[in-house]
């Protein structure tokens, strides 16, 4: 049962499934991209589609106590890899509590 297998798939570019879904579909007509990564770069990335020239924005929001729990962490981070502003930017806003 091919619904059953899909779940269990979890590295591929794209998946045909049954005898009325041949690659050529996905490659001209069915929206998915022929555009697929190759020698195991399925398990990292995945084929090229209109999401891949999407401009995305993330927006993170701490709350003071969020920056207490992971300051200290995001500190030692910083620090070893050199990055002095990146580490006083959280010190300062956990000196200012």
């Amino acid at each position: 049962n091919a619904a059953e297998l899909t779940g269990k798939i979890i590295s591929a570019g794209s998946v045909f499934i049954g005898n009325y879904s041949p690659e050529s579909v996905g490659d001209y007509a069915s929206g998915t991209n022929h555009t697929l990564p190759t020698n195991g770069y399925a398990a990292m990335y995945s084929g090229v589609s209109v999401d891949s020239f999407a401009k995305r924005v993330t927006f993170q929001q701490l709350t003071k106590d969020g920056l207490t729990n992971i300051g200290n962490t995001v500190m030692q981070m910083a620090e070893a890899e050199g990055l002095d502003a990146h580490k006083n930017a959280v010190a300062i806003r956990l000196k200012e509590q």
